[in-house]
């Protein structure tokens, strides 16, 4: 990391030497001018996931006004704005709008201090702690550049502003009420998101295969209750759990390919009321992370084999063997297309130099972002990271051996400035590369 760190500044110490022209200048005017402002009042007013009314209505508002078709109530809070500029292919740009449910602790001036209740009814403070507040500004900077230069690119520009990515459900809503037909189909779509472990001034990409499947997975371990001192006349769900937790990574390091990546991790474990009582349940509560879907379903049908089995082997009748229930929907793999990767790459290394745009290593976290490459419609899909924790504060961090916070932290608090204006103009240089160049094929 210190090397990468050292390349970065070397990188920002001779900012003149990559792409200073006017796209940059207009991009940095416009942060001073507007969007800084835009992106503070986003921070400081977050909703929660499904609950984004007022976030929808300012993101609808700032983008309509630059003369975008503009319809709202997409898959709940969705919104989709659409802007036709001559013969030529269709590129759709995504943000995501939604905060979570965490009590700001950066110290900001413009910390958050709001509260909301969520789809269950349950109230709690919110942050935009996973730097969707990036996005939605960034989006809105890429729609002002596009706008003032439609000059320079021919086809449709679709942007969306997507709810519910931190449940996984936004995507598949939009898609659910009519995303690719009500509104002009894309030939490709792209988005970036604000990453904490990568410092402010680098982009990362990964092609293929970026992020994981995630499946949640509950499973109901049953057994016959008794007294603490005679655990022969019952059946001990509490140790049968913990044979079944301990089974269970042999999934991942028996029978996945060792080539491969795979996550089977027992979040949460509920049972039992009192030091004597052997109850007659158990609650697992289990994150699956894989990428392919030959390997989801080989952990996913092992999980419950390893449950049944190790009910048998405790003796447990099979009527009472432990039921398993596969949250739907999940999410699946993020796979950048490997071409439209490739031309996006190009024109972020174009722009920012070798140095500052590098391919990272895959995640084993998930974003729903996936959903749209994931239809009949097979369409191409990419996403790239910007760096978001100033670097100074990795160093810091990282010098006294701990890890600087990130996403979902409630001391995240990223370089907007480095992160917008590197975000909006990749964004608005991809789209103008993706418009152009294939119009005129």
């Amino acid at each position: 990391m210190r090397s990468l760190l050292a390349s970065v500044a070397v990188l920002a110490l001779s900012a003149g030497a990559f792409a200073q022209d006017d796209l940059r200048s207009s991009i940095e005017a416009d942060y001073s001018d507007y969007l800084e402002n835009l992106y503070q009042h986003f921070h400081a007013n977050p909703e929660l996931s499904l609950m984004e009314v007022e976030t929808a209505a300012r993101l609808a508002e700032e983008i309509r006004s630059l003369g975008f078709e503009v319809t709202e109530n997409v898959g709940g809070t969705g919104l989709v704005a659409v802007l036709e500029n001559g013969e030529g292919p269709t590129l759709m740009l995504r943000a995501d709008m939604d905060g979570l449910p965490i009590e700001e602790n950066t110290g900001l001036d413009y910390a958050s201090t709001a509260t909301g209740t969520d789809r269950r009814g349950q109230e709690s403070h919110v942050m935009h702690a996973c730097a969707h507040d990036t996005h939605m500004t960034a989006l809105v900077g890429a729609a002002r550049q596009l706008v003032e230069r439609r000059a320079d690119w021919s086809g449709t520009l679709v942007l969306i502003g997507q709810p519910a990515e931190e449940l996984g459900l936004g995507a598949q809503m939009m898609l659910d009420d009519g995303l690719y037909d009500r509104f002009p189909l894309p030939d490709a779509v792209v988005s970036f998101h604000t990453f904490g472990a990568i410092p402010a001034g680098m982009i990362g990409f990964v092609p293929g295969y970026a992020m994981a499947n995630v499946d949640s997975v509950d499973i109901t371990v049953r057994g016959i209750g008794a007294h603490g001192s005679t655990p022969h006349v019952g059946r001990d769900p509490v140790l049968l759990s913990a044979q079944i937790i301990t089974a269970l990574q042999t999934l991942v390091s028996r029978e996945m390919n060792p080539l491969e990546s795979g996550v089977v991790t027992v979040g949460a474990i509920n049972g039992g009321t009192k030091h004597n009582i052997i109850p007659d349940e158990v609650h697992l509560q289990i994150t699956v992370r894989s990428y392919s879907d030959a390997n989801r379903e080989l952990l996913l049908s092992g999980i419950e084999r390893v449950a049944h089995g190790q009910a048998a082997s405790a003796g447990i009748p099979e009527e009472l063997w432990p039921t398993v229930e596969v949250e739907e929907p999940y999410t699946p793999a993020t796979y950048n297309d490997p071409e439209l990767t490739e031309r996006g790459v190009a024109v972020l290394q174009e722009r920012f130099g070798n140095v500052a745009v590098r391919q990272l290593d895959p995640v084993m976290g998930g974003e729903d972002f996936s959903r749209y490459g994931r239809t009949e419609h097979d369409i191409p899909i990419f996403m790239f990271w910007v760096g978001g924790t100033p670097e100074d504060v990795l160093v810091d961090y990282q010098s006294r051996g701990l890890s600087a916070p990130g996403n979902h932290s409630a001391l995240f608090a990223p370089d907007p400035q480095a992160a917008i204006t590197m975000a909006t103009e990749g964004m608005t240089a991809i789209a103008i590369d993706y418009l152009q160049a294939s119009g005129a094929e």
